[in-house]
């Protein structure tokens, strides 16, 4: 890893740099993204199926699976993998239901009746990827939290569906899952095709085409954010077990190539002694290559010196992951702003959110936590605003009404509450 202390000259440099890590260079695929985008646009199905065999250099057969595929891939599960995929949907639900919002109607002091409606999206698609890894936690995580918000259908794009996939989508209530992947499976989704229903949101992580495909069918379809390289922050004090913290580090670094292993501590001591134990890990990972070149590019520990340094370093990087590995968490996290998830303490692993801690783990990343929230069931509903007047209250309102019409040069606004409100001396 490399290091930098608060005295050095690159320190506040490289801070910078990585507060615009979100910048993602989306112009270098773009257009071949719009190539795709309107080829599934123009002829559908057959688009699908020959995109992917140039792309992929295969045929999706079956394109979809259904309800029954996925009943099947569930039975076949080994019962270790089964009980922890179902104990975690236990946790994921019971934690979204208190995430649940309800329809409001109130009358305020001037007799007016307001409040907002509560409703679920109607259809969800949802994006896992399919490349370096497997994740069927992220169907999980992405699914029940729409299935609590109460949406009516829920689909699963994903290259190459293996059955521990399916088996999550049959834990988490999924409709149907469709053997796509990249800009062509959000081009499936955002436009419909015979065989691919239009959806009114899509969800989930994905690479560069897929992050691409999905800001440029914003719009037309929602989306949950662009999502960028998976990272992690971790503050260590001076009291922090080096061996621990870098295990959390290498936890994010074995995702991909690109993730960001982050370091705060009060020392350049233990920012030494992890960076050891982080190479002395890496020897022994499976996935010890794609480890190493996320430590090799992108991880970097900052020597703040104190805590408040420390949590300025926070709150200026917006980590997705935040672990506080200090000995008061709970205080230090309080003089942290922007986090996506913060794991308070020696005895929480990132990885206890990855999987069954219950919030869901589709997070922002690249400093989008600065303005954007984890997904959860807030992201599959829409609100709408109830306004009822009656004539008494119509009355009270309208010359500040119809004086703000006229203040903007629009008098049949003015006209529209004038003819419901009886003139001097009418009843």
């Amino acid at each position: 890893m490399r290091i930098f202390e608060r005295t050095d000259n690159g320190y506040e440099r490289e801070l910078e740099v990585l507060a615009r890590r979100g910048d993602a260079d989306l112009a270098s695929v773009e257009r071949a993204v719009r190539a795709i985008l309107d080829d599934v646009q123009q002829r559908g199905d057959r688009a699908l199926v020959e995109i992917t065999e140039r792309i992929d250099g295969r045929r999706p057969e079956p394109l979809v699976f259904e309800r029954d595929a996925m009943q099947s891939a569930l039975a076949s599960l080994a019962a270790g993998p089964r009980a922890a995929m179902e104990f975690a949907a236990s946790r994921i639900r019971a934690f979204h239901e208190r995430q649940r919002e309800q329809s409001v109607r109130f009358v305020d002091a001037d007799g007016v009746e307001l409040g907002w409606r509560v409703r679920a999206i109607e259809r969800i698609g949802v994006y896992a990827p399919g490349g370096k890894a497997r994740y069927p936690s992220s169907v999980l995580m992405a699914a029940i939290p729409a299935r609590v918000a109460g949406v009516r259908e829920v689909v699963l794009t994903t290259p190459r569906p293996t059955a521990e996939v399916l088996a999550a989508a049959a834990i988490a209530g999924i409709d149907r899952v469709f053997d796509l992947g990249g800009a062509v499976a959000v081009a499936a989704l955002a436009f419909g095709t015979p065989s691919v229903a239009r959806v009114d949101k899509i969800v989930g992580p994905g690479n560069l085409y897929v992050t691409c495909a999905k800001k440029l069918v914003f719009g037309r379809v929602a989306i949950d954010g662009l999502a960028g390289p998976s990272e992690i922050l971790v503050v260590a004090d001076d009291g922090a077990d080096a061996e621990t913290v870098a295990a959390d580090l290498l936890s994010q670094a074995e995702h991909d190539e690109a993730a960001y292993p982050l370091l705060v501590t009060y020392s350049r001591a233990m920012a030494d002694r992890v960076s050891l134990e982080v190479s002395r890990q890496l020897e022994s990972l499976p996935r010890k290559d794609i480890a190493a070149a996320a430590v090799r590019d992108h991880g970097i520990a900052f020597v703040a010196g104190d805590a408040v340094e420390a949590a300025r370093v926070a709150t200026m990087l917006a980590a997705e992951h935040l672990a506080l590995l200090v000995r008061e968490p709970d205080a230090f996290f309080a003089t942290v702003g922007a986090a996506g998830a913060a794991f308070l303490g020696d005895h929480t692993p990132e990885a206890a959110g990855d999987y069954v801690a219950g919030p869901s783990h589709v997070l922002p990343t690249g400093g989008a936590v600065r303005f954007a929230s984890p997904l959860g069931v807030h992201d599959f509903v829409v609100r709408t605003s109830v306004i009822k007047y009656d004539r008494a209250a119509l009355a009270r309102h309208a010359s500040a009404i119809t004086e703000f019409a006229r203040l903007e040069g629009l008098e049949a606004h003015a006209r529209a509450v004038e003819a419901r409100v009886p003139k001097s001396g009418e009843k």
